[in-house]
């Protein structure tokens, strides 16, 4: 089975290159030249539910936004007056796609791609499982995340530093002065909601409804791992003062807190007024706000089903050790797997020499590639 794995946006071209920002952090200015203008939507949200903002940063000479097929009307509007906000979701849109593949490298469905396909991950999105449970929320964090970040950097116009951070502030360590660039993760937030919600809330169904509480869960998932980050002050590096500003941690750990969510998604249906869910499992006694939510099983991954969307695991590397989801028995579906002998070029017996580098022999060794085998019977749900 062919499979397409980690197929990143394609890269844009530069347009213009002739405006200017200014960021400040821990207190100097520092000079930033505004990203080009790239084309970075083509086909939004074409159909509703297997298609969505995705499929960015196609090639092209201007952002028409008016020409954009499957845009609601408050989506074309933002896409208008903000044509270098679409640039920073476009930027963006590559680091989560392998966020969630790395997330999902070891498992029957590892998040794969569809190479110039307009829906991206293929039909598995038609599906209100898990898996659209977790791209939704993660896609919706990833542009909270580089909107934010874009802000931080003076790469855009309507929005800077967090103003609101000022004066002084007190943590465990004692008290703070607020000074620095703190990232304006109000505004990302603001701006994601804005644009990602605005197709979700024109249809009152389920989907419609999973996919919008999903969308919250991954932008606040951003703003759980904002951190405070100091700069000291006073004699000796005595402390005694402290400039501080908050921070987005690292988008990993958004990732990994996701895909906690993941394993323990709650099942839901919708209330009878269709304003809200039920909990599937009548005993559950907890709260579903920070929590994925899915209406459907997942679809069974093991065999190709275009009909369902899976890809199958046929050809995939497995780990002949392991117990876990990456083992050969899990992953193979229990069809067995295939080992092929290849040689391998590692670096070696290295070396510090004075001054300074490093000198490496090369190695090679012979390893053992297990792959899982293919169904056994011709595959009837794999119809072109």
């Amino acid at each position: 089975m062919r499979r397409r794995n980690m197929i990143s946006p394609m890269k844009t071209r530069s347009l213009s290159d002739n405006s200017s920002a200014m960021a400040i952090r821990n207190g100097s200015k520092r000079q930033h030249r505004t990203k080009p203008i790239f084309i970075l939507l083509l086909l939004i949200f074409t159909p509703r539910v297997d298609s969505s903002w995705w499929y960015i940063g196609a090639l092209g000479a201007r952002v028409i936004c008016d020409n954009i097929p499957g845009l609601v009307n408050k989506q074309r509007q933002l896409c208008q007056r903000h044509p270098d906000l679409m640039q920073s979701i476009s930027e963006g849109a590559s680091e989560w796609i392998k966020e969630c593949q790395h997330q999902f490298r070891h498992h029957r469905w590892n998040c794969s791609t569809l190479d110039r396909d307009h829906t991206v991950f293929g039909r598995v999105m038609l599906r209100s499982s898990r898996e659209a449970a977790f791209v939704y929320a993660i896609s919706s964090a990833g542009v909270v995340y580089a909107i934010t970040r874009a802000c931080s950097q003076g790469e855009l116009k309507i929005c800077n530093c967090d103003s609101l951070k000022r004066g002084q502030a007190s943590d465990d360590k004692g008290y703070f002065d607020w000074g620095g660039c703190s990232d304006n993760i109000n505004y990302g937030i603001k701006f994601a909601k804005a644009f990602v919600d605005a197709r979700e809330k024109m249809v009152k169904d389920a989907r419609a409804l999973m996919n919008l509480h999903n969308n919250r869960c991954g932008r606040m998932a951003v703003k759980r791992f904002m951190k405070l980050e100091c700069k000291c002050h006073g004699v000796s590096g005595s402390c005694s003062l402290r400039t501080c500003w908050l921070a987005m941690s690292d988008f990993r750990r958004t990732g990994d807190y996701l895909r906690k969510k993941y394993d323990m998604a709650i099942e839901v249906t919708m209330n009878q007024d269709g304003t809200g869910f039920m909990v599937a499992d009548r005993d559950f006694q907890g709260t579903t706000k920070n929590e994925l939510v899915y209406v459907e099983n997942s679809p069974d991954y093991c065999v190709r089903d275009r009909m369902a969307g899976s890809l199958g695991t046929a050809g995939r590397v497995c780990n002949k050790s392991s117990r876990g989801t990456d083992g050969c028995e899990v992953m193979c579906c229990g069809r067995g797997y295939d080992t092929m002998r290849v040689k391998r070029v590692t670096k070696c017996e290295c070396k510090f020499k004075w001054c300074c580098a490093v000198e490496c022999k090369d190695c090679e060794d012979l390893v053992d590639i297990h792959t899982c085998k293919p169904h056994k019977r011709p595959d009837r749900l794999d119809i072109s």
